[in-house]
């Protein structure tokens, strides 16, 4: 289990071959001399931290992804969005696609693949120094579709903070989408033992924060 901070690509590319996750696991494998093979089995958008799980063998992927698909494993992110979320929770059902396979963007489009996010309201801002209003909220996943959180929060007119990919860019608050996988639990493929695991709040959300309620 790694807390992923902000700006680090999991997987490398042609754009990004090195100061991945994935190499820092390379560099942790030989320092140490216990190779396995890297299996990520929940994935984490570059500008996206918090909670990321490797398996260090096929057996422990195969029951992740089972207790996935039987949604059994709970994921809970943390984030700010832009408005104010006027009811205290709701559920966002809803179907995302790609509408262009050229481009990355994803949309709630008929003929998606069922999407569904629960959001509860933690806390509403209306900052006197900023024209824009904002909302920290919890969000479940049942599903796990690629950008879920940001397409369902922008279509119901609430963008994640700084996440230009949806309309929700504010450069003097964070630099990167005020998304966080704060909390994660499963059971423990090999013992059984249900885990239950926490990674804070990074500096930037919270200095986002902090700048919000003063």
């Amino acid at each position: 289990m790694l807390n992923k901070q902000p700006g680090l690509i999991v997987h490398p590319t042609k754009g990004h071959p090195s100061g991945t996750v994935a190499n820092g696991l390379m560099h942790y494998m030989a320092q140490t001399g216990k190779p396995f093979k890297i299996r990520f089995v929940n994935r984490l958008d570059m500008d996206t931290s918090g909670l990321l799980v490797v398996a260090k063998n096929a057996y422990c992927q195969n029951d992740y992804t089972r207790q996935m698909k039987e949604n059994l494993v709970k994921k809970e992110y943390i984030a700010i969005v832009k408005g104010i979320v006027e009811a205290d929770s709701g559920v966002i059902d809803l179907p995302i696609g790609r509408p262009d396979p050229e481009n990355v963007r994803r949309a709630v489009m008929e003929g998606g693949a069922p999407s569904v996010t629960h959001y509860t309201v933690l806390e509403r801002f209306l900052p006197r120094q900023y024209s824009q209003s904002y909302t920290l909220v919890r969000l479940l996943l049942e599903t796990g579709r690629t950008h879920q959180i940001r397409v369902h929060m922008s279509h119901i007119g609430h963008p994640v903070l700084g996440d230009w990919l949806y309309g929700g860019d504010n450069v003097l608050l964070i630099e990167r989408q005020a998304l966080h996988a704060a909390r994660l639990s499963f059971t423990h493929p090999m013992t059984g033992q249900l885990l239950e695991l926490e990674a804070p709040l990074p500096d930037d959300i919270q200095a986002a924060l902090q700048k919000l309620r003063t």
